[in-house]
C-alpha cells in the first residue's frame, strides 16, 4: 500500500465526514492514522457518504483496533457495517463492540453482539421499576438516606448499563417514595451532652459565608473591587435602567453559564468562585444557567455532574435555568432584528464565509446576501425554522460593522440549522441560536448586573453590547478576568477523552486528572480548592500556577482539620517477648495534638505490634535514631519504649520478617532519641485495619507543558504516575471515624439544602432539571485523615465498606466482602521529584 503523508491522511479522513480539525488530529497518531486509512480503503468508505458522527465513530474504531490484541478483518467489517447501519451510535458502543470482537470470531452472533453493545436497547418503565425494586430488596436498602448509593448501584448494574441515567434516577426516586413514603426534611435533633471523645468532626467543606478573610478581601480589592455598582452600566434609554433596578432591587445579580458538554475542571472553580462569591459577598443572587444551544454535544450526565460540583464546592444557585428556556423569545428577537435590517439570511458555504471574513487576519468582504431585502430574509428565516434547509445550507447572520477592526463585529452567525433533537425542546426546533447571539440576550432577560467571564471574551464585549443596543433591550455590563491554569495538566475535553479512551487514565474522575470530579475522588476538600482560588486573587492577568502551589494549599488546609491516625505503609511484625500473650493496655490518643475539637480515641497496645519496615535496619549508625539490634526506640503514645533483642529473616531472600523486642517497663526506662508509630494486633477490637490498596499518585505528565511535547501531549505522559501499595495497616479507630465523617457530612449537606430551599424567590426546578440530593454530595472521599508520617489520605470510591450502610447503633468494623482503598490526597511536605 502506498505511503501516506500527514497531509494526505488529513485529506483522506475529511472524505469520511471528519472536520479539518478532527482529521488533522487523527493524522497525528501514526498507528491510528494507518489503521483508519486501512479501514477507509478496505471498505470503500469514501463512497459511503458518511456524516461527521459516523466518521468520528470509524475513527474511534481505529483507535480501539490499535489497542486490541486480535480483531480479524471479517470482524472489523462487521463493526464497520454496524456503524454504517446506524446500530452503533456512540463511542461507548464502539468500544464495547471491539471488546466483544476480540473474543468472538466470525460468524458473529448478531443477537449476542447487539446485547453486549447496547444496540436497540430499550426498557419499559415497568421493567425499570422492577429492576430498581429488586435492587432495593437484594441490598436491604433501608430508606431515603441511602438514595445516592442506590442510584449509583442501580446505574452500575450490568443489565442497565445502556439505560438513560435520568430515567434510572427518576425510577429510583419513585420506588423510594412508594416504599419509604414521601421524603421529609430532616427533623431537628434533641440536644444531647456529647462525649468529648466523639465530638463532631469539622468537615472540610465551605459555604459562601465561611471562606475566611482572604476570600473577603478578594471581592473588595483589585479587579472585583473596581467593578461598577448595579445600575451604572449605560443603557440606550433611562427606562431600561429603571426597569432593571426595580426587578433586581439594585442587587448584584450574576450567573455561572457552563456548556453541558463535559466535566468541569480546576479552571472552572475560579469562575464558580467569582460569580457565586461576588454575588454572595454583596448580598445578591447567582443563577446557574446551562448554555444548552448545541444539542449535538450535550449529554444528560454533564448536567447532573455540573449541578453536583457547584453544590459540592459549597454554593447553592438561586435558580437553575437553561438558555433553551428562552428559545421562543430569542426567535422573536431574531425576527425583530431582521425587521430592523440588522440581520440577513446567508446561503454561503462555511469556506466562503471564512474567506469573506478574511480568516480574521485581512479586511472582510460583504456577503453577497447582505443586501437582500428584509422581507426576503424574513421568508428565508421562516423556511430555516420550518426545516426547509439542511445543516450548513442557510444561516442567519447579524449585519454588524465590517469596517470595524474587531473580527467579532464582522457579521457573526446568529442562527444555524441543526438536524438534532434537544434534551429539553425535543424536535420542536430545526434551528438553534449561537453563543454570540444567545449569551448577551439571556443575560438581559435574567437582568444580570455583572456578566463576569474570562479574558478570551474581551473582543466579544463589543458584539455583546452591539446586539443589546440593536434591539433596545437592557444591556448588562461584561467584565473579564484572567483564567486559572495549572501547569503540568490538561484541561481540554477532547484531550482528556483521548486519555480515557486510550487507557492512560481510568475515567474522567481518575485522581491524576484535574477535573473537579477527579479532585473530589482523590479526596481534595472543596474548601481547599476555594482557599487556593481566593489566595490567588482576581485580576485581568491569567494565573499560570505550578501544581506545587496547589498542593501546598491543600496541605495547609488539611493540617488543622484532618484527624491523625497511626498507619504503617509496609508492615513489619514486632513481638514483645517479656509480656504475656494476653497483655493489653488501652491507650488514649488524641486525633490531633493541636485541635482538641477533633476528639480522641482508644487503641489497643498488645504483645504483637506492627511498625513500618523503614523504621528498622540491621546496621546502626550515629545519625540513625530508630530501631536496630540492641537499640531502643519510643512508640508514639505507648507507655514504654522497646529495645530490639533479635530478629528473624527469610532464608531465601534475607529480608527481615519479624523483630523481637523487650518492653522497658521495669526500672528507669532508657530515654529514646526518636519515636515511631505502630499498630497493634488485637482481634477482639478488630485491630489493625487492613488496607487492601493504598494508591500513591504522582504527576500524570513529566513536564510543566505537556502540549509542547512532540509528536503530541501523550509523549509527555509519566509511565509511573501511580503506585499501588497493598497490605498497609491503620489503627482501629479508623472505623468509627469513617462512620462519623459520613454522618456529619450528610447532616451538613441536608442543612444546606434546607436553607437553600428557604431562600425567598428561589423556585423549585422543573422536572427536566436533575435534582441533586444531599446524599450525592457525600461520598466515601469525606473520610479523610493524616496517616501519621505517611500522607494525607481519603477513602476511594472503589472501596466497599459495609459498616457505612449500617445504622448508627451498630459498632463499625470490617465486614465480609469489604475492600478498602485509600488515595493519597497530598504528601506531608513538598516532594519536588514526585508531587502529589
Amino acid at each position: 500500500m502506498a505511503s501516506y503523508t500527514t497531509t494526505a491522511h488529513t485529506s483522506l479522513f475529511k472524505s469520511v465526514g471528519l472536520t479539518q480539525a478532527k482529521a488533522a488530529e487523527a493524522a497525528k497518531n501514526v498507528k491510528v492514522a494507518n489503521t483508519l486509512r486501512d479501514l477507509i480503503v478496505s471498505y470503500d468508505l469514501t463512497e459511503a457518504h458518511l456524516d461527521e458522527k459516523q466518521g468520528t465513530l470509524v475513527t474511534a474504531l481505529a483507535g480501539q483496533l490499535v489497542k486490541a490484541e486480535s480483531v480479524e478483518p471479517s470482524e472489523q467489517e462487521f463493526a464497520i457495517k454496524a456503524i454504517l447501519q446506524g446500530k452503533l451510535k456512540s463511542v461507548d458502543q464502539v468500544n464495547a463492540a471491539v471488546k466483544y470482537l476480540e473474543t468472538h470470531r466470525a460468524p458473529i452472533d448478531e443477537t449476542e453482539f447487539d446485547t453486549e453493545c447496547g444496540v436497540g436497547f430499550s426498557i419499559s418503565s415497568e421493567e425499570l421499576l422492577n429492576s430498581v425494586m429488586s435492587y432495593i430488596r437484594e441490598n436491604a436498602v433501608t430508606g431515603w438516606p441511602n438514595l445516592g448509593p442506590a442510584i449509583s448501584g442501580v446505574k452500575g448494574s450490568p443489565a442497565l448499563r445502556w439505560a438513560n441515567p435520568l430515567e434510572v434516577k427518576n425510577a429510583v426516586e419513585k420506588v423510594f417514595t412508594e416504599t419509604f413514603g414521601a421524603k421529609e426534611a430532616a427533623k431537628p435533633k434533641a440536644k444531647v451532652i456529647q462525649d468529648p471523645k466523639k465530638e463532631k468532626i469539622p468537615q472540610a467543606t465551605m459555604s459562601e459565608v465561611d471562606v475566611g478573610s482572604s476570600r473577603r478581601t478578594v471581592f473588595e480589592e483589585g479587579f472585583l473591587g473596581a467593578l461598577h455598582k448595579p445600575g451604572e452600566n449605560p443603557q440606550t434609554s433611562p427606562e431600561l435602567r429603571e426597569q432593571h433596578l426595580r426587578t433586581t432591587g439594585a442587587q448584584v445579580w450574576t450567573r455561572f453559564p457552563p456548556e453541558p458538554n463535559g466535566y468541569l475542571h480546576i479552571g472552572h472553580s475560579k469562575a464558580i468562585f467569582v460569580n457565586f462569591g461576588y454575588a454572595a459577598h454583596h448580598g445578591g443572587k447567582c443563577y446557574l444557567r446551562f448554555d444548552d444551544t448545541n444539542p449535538e454535544k450535550e449529554e444528560a450526565r454533564y448536567f447532573e455532574s455540573i449541578i453536583e460540583v457547584v453544590r459540592w464546592l459549597g454554593f447553592e444557585p438561586w435558580k437553575i435555568t437553561y438558555s433553551s428556556d428562552y428559545f421562543d423569545q430569542l426567535y422573536d428577537l431574531a425576527i425583530e432584528l431582521i425587521k430592523r435590517d440588522k440581520a440577513y439570511v446567508c446561503h454561503c458555504t462555511q469556506e466562503q464565509i471564512k474567506a469573506d471574513r478574511g480568516e480574521k487576519v485581512s479586511v472582510p468582504k460583504a456577503c453577497v446576501h447582505r443586501t437582500r431585502p428584509v422581507q426576503e430574509s424574513l421568508d428565508e428565516f421562516i423556511k430555516m425554522k420550518d426545516g426547509y434547509y439542511r445543516p450548513k445550507e442557510a444561516n442567519l447572520r447579524m449585519k454588524m460593522d465590517l469596517t470595524d477592526g474587531n473580527p467579532q463585529m464582522w457579521d457573526l452567525t446568529a442562527y444555524r440549522v441543526l438536524d438534532a433533537g434537544h434534551h429539553r425542546t425535543k424536535d420542536k426546533w430545526k434551528i438553534y441560536p449561537t453563543y454570540d447571539y444567545t449569551h448577551c440576550l439571556v443575560d438581559s432577560f435574567e437582568n444580570i448586573s455583572h456578566s463576569l467571564c474570562t479574558t478570551e471574551f474581551i473582543a466579544s464585549r463589543q458584539s455583546y453590547e452591539w446586539l443589546c443596543d440593536a434591539l433596545d433591550v437592557y444591556k448588562p455590563r461584561q467584565s473579564e478576568f484572567g483564567r486559572l491554569n495549572l501547569q503540568g495538566t490538561i484541561n481540554s475535553k477532547r484531550k482528556i477523552l483521548q486519555l480515557v479512551d486510550e487507557g492512560y487514565v481510568s475515567g474522567w474522575d481518575d485522581p491524576r486528572l484535574y477535573t473537579l470530579i477527579a479532585l473530589r475522588r482523590r479526596g481534595v476538600p472543596p474548601g481547599a480548592i476555594l482557599s487556593f482560588v481566593s489566595t490567588l486573587g482576581v485580576s485581568t492577568a491569567a494565573s499560570n500556577i505550578q501544581i506545587a502551589r496547589f498542593e501546598q494549599t491543600v496541605r495547609q488546609y488539611l493540617e488543622g482539620s484532618a484527624p491523625r491516625l497511626f498507619m504503617v505503609l509496609r508492615p513489619l511484625k514486632v513481638t514483645i517477648e517479656n509480656v504475656p500473650e494476653d497483655y493489653l493496655v488501652m491507650v488514649d490518643k488524641p486525633f490531633h495534638p493541636k485541635n482538641p475539637q477533633l476528639g480522641s480515641s482508644q487503641i489497643p497496645f498488645t504483645r504483637t505490634i506492627y511498625i513500618d519496615a523503614d523504621d528498622f535496619r540491621l546496621e546502626d549508625s550515629k545519625d540513625y535514631f530508630r530501631l536496630a539490634p540492641g537499640k531502643s526506640v519510643g512508640l508514639f503514645q505507648a507507655p514504654y519504649p522497646i529495645t530490639c533483642t533479635s530478629y528473624k529473616t527469610d532464608s531465601a531472600t534475607g529480608e527481615v520478617t519479624e523483630v523481637f523486642c523487650r518492653l522497658e517497663d521495669s526500672g528507669p526506662p532508657p530515654k529514646p532519641k526518636a519515636y515511631i508509630q505502630w499498630v497493634a494486633e488485637h482481634a477482639p477490637s478488630g485491630s489493625p485495619v487492613r488496607v487492601d490498596e493504598t494508591r500513591i499518585f504522582y504527576p500524570l505528565f513529566k513536564s510543566d507543558n505537556p502540549l509542547a511535547a512532540v509528536p503530541d501531549f501523550k509523549a509527555d505522559i509519566n509511565p509511573n504516575s501511580m503506585e499501588v501499595i497493598k497490605g498497609a495497616l491503620v489503627e482501629v479507630s479508623f472505623w468509627p471515624l469513617a462512620k462519623r465523617s459520613i454522618a456529619d457530612a450528610l447532616e451538613e449537606a441536608r442543612a444546606r439544602a434546607a436553607k437553600a430551599k428557604a431562600v425567598p424567590g428561589a423556585v423549585a426546578h422543573d422536572a427536566g432539571t436533575p435534582d441533586v440530593v444531599p446524599e450525592q454530595l457525600v461520598g466515601k472521599e469525606c473520610v479523610r485523615f493524616q496517616g501519621l508520617r505517611v500522607a494525607y489520605l481519603a477513602v476511594d470510591s472503589d472501596s466497599r465498606m459495609g459498616a457505612l450502610e449500617e445504622s448508627s447503633d451498630v459498632t463499625p468494623g470490617r465486614r465480609q466482602g469489604d475492600y478498602l482503598v485509600l488515595n493519597r490526597i497530598a504528601s506531608l511536605k513538598e516532594d519536588a521529584g514526585k508531587g502529589m
